[in-house]
């Protein structure tokens, strides 16, 4: 299991400081779990500004796109949509599940539908697809098909999918700060990714995550209580304060500016939106099927990897690595699925920026509700909550990606290298393709072949076999025609 926390989050509180006491104690188990109110709130704060950024990504992804028929989709709608399903979603999984992960529309899975599906039929038949992944996960794990898949991991891949994660959200800090970002084609190189924006860094904001890195990972070594949040409001206050006196052309997607007027009116126009079978209509059975199974897929083992990984981080999981209770928050994220759809905000899953909140000491369901309650003020006050400069909030990402790491590395069997190999490959192809649901199915069809290869397959679960397969047929789809 991680080591990583609690004994290495910001700091360990004196027993009794900021613990909660009576029935919200007792329900939310936040004593017995070994956190306290203080911990859970800094928690639900420091997640909620680590991947607020998607209220207006999102937006950006799903509104550039257009159907078959030419129809945008409203920006002001989209950002409605995505606040109110991020805060139904992680309130559920919190209140329900109990668990610190949030959840938002997943990235990845926008660009699916806003790609592949919407210019091949309406909006609403788009989303209507989501929906229906949405309630193929919830039948899946009705069945207990979706928790037997998990409880088939070996440990060893257990462990590499968390550190993949880490990577990758590593990964996802540096390149959403601006302190790497991607070689453009016309460079003619094979690199992909270059320092900074033109080879070398340059310019305010780079400097923001710089120090914002540094104050970071300064405050964890001092084990002060609440690093990650600090370190966030400061630099926002610090970049606020640069972009008043400096001529920056560009912080990437969010300025970080004082808005004029902080409050902003919901508009609700594209909640239920959603025509479940016309897709099929307009493509076809077979090709709306793989439309089905492809946001399926994606939704299905990206929020399994985020579940794994936060909740091992969490200390969430016994000494096999399983999760206790993880059925009902495996529904709630198929729930969550289907009400992204419902909402015209796309598939909405478990978020690795959950890890932001973990790294602040959140272990049980509480930190959600901050979490989710922020997302619902930020329903009205969308200027205010979108102000945080991704370089403010991407050190978070890049700390807690390091105590992922530390803490989950030496659990794999490197001299198994049945193990080790898929394991290296699992950790790899997750920031190298920028995808956790590659990093599994790549780790997983690996993992099968060797154990095959070494005379061992009878040690490969009966639902591994069945999973690689359909990893493989993933794979093979654009090859078959079938994409």
């Amino acid at each position: 299991m991680s080591t990583s926390a609690p004994d290495k989050a910001p700091v360990p509180e004196q027993p009794g400081s900021g613990s909660a006491s009576g029935a919200l104690d007792r329900y939310f188990k936040i004593s017995e779990r070994g956190s306290t109110l203080s911990r859970e709130i800094r928690g639900g704060f420091a997640t909620f500004f680590a991947m607020a950024y998607i209220i207006v990504l999102n937006p950006i992804i799903l509104g550039s796109a257009k159907d078959m028929y030419g129809n945008q989709l409203d920006n002001g709608q989209l950002v409605t949509a995505t606040a109110l399903t991020a805060a139904f979603a992680t309130l559920l999984m919190g209140v329900i599940g109990n668990v610190p992960i949030a959840l938002a529309a997943g990235l990845g899975v926008n660009s699916v539908v806003a790609l592949q599906l919407a210019p091949r039929m309406s909006w609403p038949d788009a989303m209507g697809m989501v929906v229906l992944a949405g309630f193929v996960v919830m039948i899946l794990v009705a069945t207990g098909l979706r928790e037997r898949v998990m409880n088939a991991v070996p440990y060893g891949l257990r462990k590499a999918i968390a550190i993949g994660i880490g990577l990758f959200i590593m990964l996802i800090g540096l390149v959403d700060s601006g302190f790497v970002s991607r070689m453009p084609d016309a460079a003619q190189t094979t690199v992909p990714l270059q320092l900074g924006g033109a080879g070398h860094l340059n310019g305010w904001p780079v400097l923001v995550f710089i120090l914002g890195a540094l104050l970071t990972l300064a405050l964890i070594v001092r084990k002060v209580p609440g690093a990650i949040l600090i370190s966030i409001v400061a630099m926002t206050v610090v970049a606020v304060i640069i972009n008043a006196v400096a001529d920056i052309p560009s912080w990437g997607l969010t300025t970080p500016t004082w808005p004029g007027n902080p409050v902003a009116t919901p508009d609700f126009g594209l909640v239920g939106e959603v025509s479940l079978l016309g897709g099929f209509e307009k493509v076809g059975v077979l090709t709306g099927v793989l439309f089905v199974f492809t946001v399926l897929l994606s939704c299905f083992f990206d929020a399994m990897g985020t579940i794994m990984g936060v909740s091992d981080e969490a200390k969430l999981t016994d000494a096999q690595g399983q999760m206790p209770g993880v059925n009902k928050v495996l529904f709630i994220d198929g729930v969550a699925v289907a009400a992204g759809g419902a909402s015209s905000a796309s598939a909405t899953t478990a978020f690795v920026e959950s890890t932001a909140g973990v790294g602040e000491g959140a272990r049980t369901g509480f930190a959600n509700v901050v979490t989710g309650a922020l997302f619902a003020m930020a329903l009205f006050l969308t200027p205010v909550a979108t102000m945080v400069p991704s370089q403010a909030a991407t050190p978070a990402l890049l700390a807690v990606g390091f105590l992922i790491l530390a803490g989950s590395i030496r659990e794999i069997d490197w001299a198994d290298h049945t193990i080790a190999i898929p394991a290296f490959v699992t950790m790899l192809m997750m920031p190298f393709t920028y995808s956790i649901t590659n990093g599994i199915g790549m780790g997983f069809i690996t993992f099968t072949v060797l154990r095959l290869a070494a005379g061992r397959g009878r040690e490969v679960p009966t639902a591994m076999y069945v999973v690689s397969a359909v990893f493989a047929f993933y794979y093979l789809m654009p090859a078959l025609g079938l994409t």
